[in-house]
């Protein structure tokens, strides 16, 4: 009896008819492929707002720059090139103490820079210009905004007269000739000493000692002689002689000088030495 095959064994045909499901097949990861990021979209508009910002301090920082410059621009011309701070004669003003100058001339001299910025104006320029007028000691300059200035200034006045040829000249402290004419004022002490010669000391120590003393005593002044530099005489409108010496010492020389005429035993005296203030002498 043959052998038959078991349904289903090994080997076996399937029976006619029948169908057998394929095995499905997979595809395969692709290996190295790029991870694609994704921004949420909370990221992006803080990024889309932090650029906003950025651009609009730019534009702040160029229009404060623009407005600055303007403003600069705007202030230069209005300083140094309109009329606004341009010196104005009408708003000079001129002082002085003195006598001897003529402040007609110095208005002129200063009156050459109207129109001129006060911001450009040197007032060194119109001090140097001002002191070529005649008989100016020394002068101050001050602006005056916006448009003025004040220029004050001091004469050189004569404190005493020295004889010339055709007259005597007037001298001021510092031995500059004020004037000249041709008889000595008689409220000023008479210098008897040449002006001639390089060596100024003499003439310098006479005009020192005429400076340190009081106004009293220096209105008493007939005349002041000097052999030297330390050799200087006072002769009193009275007639009385004070031998002074050098211009050194000259405050304790006035103190004991009026000492001695103050005092009873030696008031009546013709001469006064004071040459060595310490140790008077009077005759």
């Amino acid at each position: 009896m043959p052998t038959g095959r078991r349904a289903g064994s090994r080997g076996a045909r399937p029976e006619t008819g029948s169908q057998v499901a394929a095995p499905v097949s997979r595809p395969s990861p692709v290996v190295g492929a790029p991870k694609v990021a994704v921004l949420s979209t909370g990221m992006a508009e803080r990024l889309a707002e932090q650029k906003s910002m950025r651009r609009h301090r730019l534009v702040r920082k160029v229009a404060a720059w623009t407005v600055g410059v303007a403003l600069l621009l705007g202030g230069s011309w209005v300083l140094f090139a309109s009329s606004l701070f341009a010196f104005d004669p009408d708003h000079l003003v001129v002082e002085g103490s003195g006598t001897t100058v003529d402040m007609a001339a110095v208005v002129a001299v200063v009156a050459q820079h109207e129109g001129t910025s006060l911001a450009l104006l040197s007032t060194s320029d119109v001090h140097d210009e001002v002191m070529g007028v005649q008989n100016i000691r020394d002068v101050s300059v001050v602006r005056q905004w916006p448009s003025g200035l004040s220029v004050r200034v001091v004469a050189r006045e004569p404190v005493a007269s020295v004889p010339v040829e055709g007259g005597f000249a007037l001298l001021d402290r510092d031995a500059v000739t004020v004037s000249t004419v041709p008889e000595a004022p008689a409220e000023l002490p008479v210098i008897t000493i040449p002006l001639t010669g390089d060596d100024t000391r003499t003439l310098d120590a006479a005009l020192a000692v005429l400076e340190s003393l009081p106004p009293e005593l220096s209105a008493e002044v007939g005349s002041i002689a000097a052999q030297t530099q330390d050799a200087v005489t006072l002769t009193l409108r009275s007639g009385v002689l004070v031998e002074w010496g050098a211009s050194s010492d000259s405050a304790l020389k006035v103190q004991v000088l009026a000492t001695l005429r103050g005092n009873e035993v030696s008031a009546g005296s013709q001469v006064f030495d004071v040459s060595a203030p310490t140790f008077p002498i009077t005759r």
